[in-house]
């Protein structure tokens, strides 16, 4: 990926065609679904905010040595200084004082030194008085070193606040607008002009539903390209490197807004409301907020992504290979029950959406009798209709039918737990039904899922299957997937729905 110049025009140079993703054509795998695949991730907090939160902690440590030495005299225990300077340092963190705005001056932090540092050395005087009462400070030393300690620390960051504007002005960093005209061409105007933000808008949102592909849209006032599909969006992303996302709207105003909202969050976009967005709950912003020439702004605090990555494949390692082996009698039994009932032809292969909309071939013992085996669908109504032999229909009411999908999960196609998969047209009409669906495809789906031990199932509706799969995912970790497991292991002959 490559990071345009700051004064490359604003609607960038087009990419390649073989520079987008696109799917693939039928190459003996099954190919991609319809879904629209998610953004590649240009992790943000990296180059200059990163560069000033490490000036920030320098510049704090320097201020508060700078502070202690003359409060505490050259004949203070080191431990002293060793325990203040961490002490100051966690202070500030908790006030957040790391997460600068996209504007930080040093005045708008002066309340929040002025009173971390008051706590810092009262605490510092309090233990100094009860560990050596001979050494205890006066009043007027405690009131210079707070005095002290807080105007060092305004100065240091003046200083950082100023280079990073410096820096902010020779290379902004790429940033989308989400909302609707005027506010969001407004603010793409004011950001186009004043680079000391750090942002510089590569092309605008509305707030409508992405649309799967079809031609670009055409530009908006002010030379900024809109951004309505999937394509024109991950091209944008791909382009300039994208790392900054500003809402001029609530995110979670809307179905379509919070899907947008998730999407940047899990891509690792730095998200920041502007405007009306930038309200609390519907409260003015504070005074002294952070404004973009005017329009309040605020980051909007999300959690990082917690998709289980590693730990959950280790996890998903360590459980399947070991059942699969364990299994291995029930396999051999089940393939020689379907042999002998329905003839050749033991394992039934579908097409089903996997990762990032990637398709991949789902395992199950066949059920079905004649030539349309192969085509058998998780559609109950469907299945119903077709013969079936007394193999077939005790396999479709028990656990065992799914036991194949061991095979997936050592593959890498498939985890223990997640969204269970679904067929590629099961997936784009539900898609088109409820935007955030398209949010399951986040992880790898799974044999059984939070939503499939609290009963919903191939009929339920998208939009519970989207909320409780979403949960899952965001909420992820190594314990709640046991959990899971143990509640699906709960009922071992539950029907199962393939």
């Amino acid at each position: 990926m490559t990071t345009d110049r700051a004064d490359a025009p604003l609607a960038g140079r087009a990419l390649p065609p073989s520079a987008v993703p696109r799917p693939t054509a039928a190459t003996g795998r099954p190919p991609r679904g319809p879904v629209p695949k998610t953004l590649p991730p240009p992790r943000p907090g990296r180059g200059l905010r990163r560069r000033t939160v490490a000036s920030l902690l320098a510049a704090d440590c320097l201020a508060t040595a700078g502070a202690a030495l003359p409060a505490l005299g050259t004949a203070a225990p080191p431990a002293a200084l060793t325990a203040l300077v961490p002490a100051a340092l966690l202070l500030h963190c908790r006030a957040g004082l790391y997460r600068p705005g996209p504007a930080p001056r040093a005045l708008n932090d002066l309340p929040r030194v002025l009173g971390r540092a008051a706590v810092l050395w009262c605490a510092a005087a309090a233990v100094l008085a009860a560990v050596h009462p001979g050494r205890a400070l006066p009043p007027v030393v405690l009131s210079g070193a707070v005095a002290a300690h807080t105007l060092l620390v305004c100065g240091g960051r003046a200083t950082v606040y100023r280079a990073r504007r410096n820096a902010a002005r020779r290379r902004p960093r790429a940033a989308l607008i989400v909302g609707s005209d005027p506010a969001a061409r407004q603010l793409a105007a004011v950001l186009d002009a004043r680079p000391e933000y750090g942002m510089r808008p590569v092309g605008l949102v509305p707030p409508a539903p992405l649309l799967p592909g079809g031609p670009a849209a055409p530009p908006a006032r002010g030379g900024l390209p809109r951004l309505t599909s999937v394509p024109d969006l991950a091209r944008a992303v791909i382009q300039h490197t994208v790392r900054d996302v500003v809402f001029t709207l609530p995110p979670y105003g809307d179905p379509h807004t919070a899907a947008l909202l998730r999407r940047f969050v899990d891509q690792g976009s730095a998200i920041w409301l502007a405007g009306p967005a930038a309200a609390r709950e519907g409260r003015p912003p504070r005074p002294g907020t952070d404004h973009l020439w005017g329009f309040a702004c605020r980051r909007l605090d999300t959690a990082p992504p917690r998709h289980g990555g590693r730990r959950k494949r280790a996890l998903d390692l360590a459980l399947a290979a070991p059942a699969l082996v364990v299994a291995a009698p029930v396999l051999l039994g089940c393939a020689l029950a379907v042999r002998l009932a329905d003839g050749p032809g033991v394992l039934c292969r579908q097409e089903r959406t996997g990762r990032d909309g990637r398709g991949f071939t789902l395992l199950t013992f066949r059920t079905v009798r004649g030539p349309a085996a192969q085509e058998e669908t998780s559609r109950r109504g469907v299945a119903d209709e077709r013969p079936t032999s007394r193999a077939g229909r005790l396999l479709r009411r028990t656990a065992p039918a799914g036991l194949p999908q061991l095979w997936n999960v050592l593959r890498g196609d498939m985890s223990l737990v997640g969204p269970r998969p679904e067929h590629p047209r099961v997936v784009q009409r539900r898609t088109e039904a409820c935007p955030e669906y398209d949010a399951r495809h986040r992880m790898r789906p799974g044999l059984t899922g939070l939503a499939q031990v609290h009963g919903l199932r191939g009929g339920a509706s998208a939009e519970d299957l989207a909320r409780f799969d979403n949960l899952y995912i965001d909420s992820w970790s190594p314990w709640q997937d046991i959990r899971i497991l143990l509640r699906t292991a709960a009922s071992p002959w539950r029907r199962e729905r393939g």
